[in-house]
């Protein structure tokens, strides 16, 4: 059962609650698994990238890599927006709806700045990154699916990692800088904008786009 310990926050400044690390979950176990070191994803995710891609030279993906890659890419801007949307900002007020929100998304908002909450832990993206390459076989098919899953994944760690970056440092080109003060927006100004946050043209594309404020 997850666990909200404001007390334990009681005196702190502002900066030292945004980078605070609560207790989640009563379960020593599983608050364990609720942090995470920002290297841990590389080390999983780029061997299983490079196999999906020499994967699909070997089932002759051949020529085909050249556009099932950026579509895979394509598919995983999208996806990082609708669920980083419609699931991680679905809020309800109450009940075990609100305590999931909180564990998968709220907890982030409380404080974003938490240094082991800011990439997915592996017991929830390796099993998600399983379900979707094990979809895109079935829709795509063979070797399609391969490059294509490559692609996707490639995607969610450079999401991950962004999101790591633009939280603990300050990028120094003009890009990061921009992608910085977008998913800055969103943290301080309005969460219900800003929701791409390594593909933020869907913000405009869908109507979501951060609005400066008025100075």
């Amino acid at each position: 059962m997850a666990t909200r310990r404001a007390d334990d926050l009681e005196g702190l400044s502002r900066s030292e609650v945004l980078r605070a690390s609560p207790r989640m979950f009563d379960s020593t176990l599983f608050e364990k698994f609720s942090r995470v070191h920002w290297t841990v994803p590389p080390l999983i995710f780029v061997p299983v990238v490079t196999i999906l891609l020499i994967e699909g030279f070997v089932h002759g993906a051949g020529w085909s890599t050249a556009y099932w890659l950026p579509a895979g890419y394509l598919f995983w801007t999208l996806t990082e927006y609708w669920l980083h949307r419609v699931v991680f900002h679905f809020e309800p007020e109450k009940g075990i709806g609100a305590r999931l929100h909180w564990i998968i998304h709220g907890v982030h908002h409380d404080h974003p700045n938490d240094p082991l909450r800011l990439v997915m832990p592996p017991a929830l993206s390796v099993p998600l990154a399983a379900l979707f390459v094990w979809v895109f076989s079935l829709v795509i098919g063979s070797p399609g699916f391969l490059p294509f899953g490559a692609a996707f994944l490639a995607g969610y760690l450079g999401y991950d990692m962004l999101h790591y970056h633009v939280h603990h440092h300050r990028p120094k080109s003009a890009l990061g800088k921009r992608l910085r003060e977008l998913h800055m927006r969103h943290h301080f100004q309005n969460h219900e904008r800003g929701y791409g946050v390594s593909a933020p043209f869907w913000d405009h594309v869908f109507g979501t786009a951060p609005k400066k404020t008025s100075q």
